[in-house]
């Protein structure tokens, strides 16, 4: 395919054929989506803090810990947080400190679109109705 919105391709190795690569876009899409669950995120916002283990994220996320490893296996895979054995229980924490700042720019984002809505509501409770 040729063109920027296709996917590119390349050799593939033992005679496999093509090996089709994603486009930067679609990985970070894919990326984001990971991101769009609370449960995920607040994980994630923990982490930032320091390292947990499973018992103490289900504790503070508040679900179980069965549920919560599913989630936990989904940051795993997509390499945004890494866990270590420490006796029978497992701790885990960021995979890289980039992960934390993300979280810190999606806040100051939001903190930023939030205030300027805050301030079209103020705008349009203080506008005189109509034929007042």
């Amino acid at each position: 395919m040729s063109g920027s919105m296709g996917a590119r391709h390349m050799t593939g190795s033992a005679g496999r054929g093509p090996v089709v690569r994603a486009p930067l876009y679609q990985r970070k899409a894919e990326f984001f989506r990971t991101l769009g669950h609370p449960a995920r995120i607040r994980v994630l916002e923990l982490l930032s803090v320091r390292e947990h283990a499973v018992a103490e994220l289900a504790r503070e996320v508040g679900m179980e810990p069965a549920q919560l490893s599913q989630h936990l296996a989904v940051l795993r895979r997509v390499g945004l947080v890494v866990g270590r054995r420490e006796g029978t229980s497992v701790r885990y924490a960021l995979a890289d400190p980039q992960v934390a700042e993300l979280l810190a720019v999606a806040r100051r984002i939001l903190t930023e679109v939030l205030a300027g809505q805050a301030d079209l509501l103020q705008d349009l409770r203080g506008e005189t109705p109509p034929g007042a």
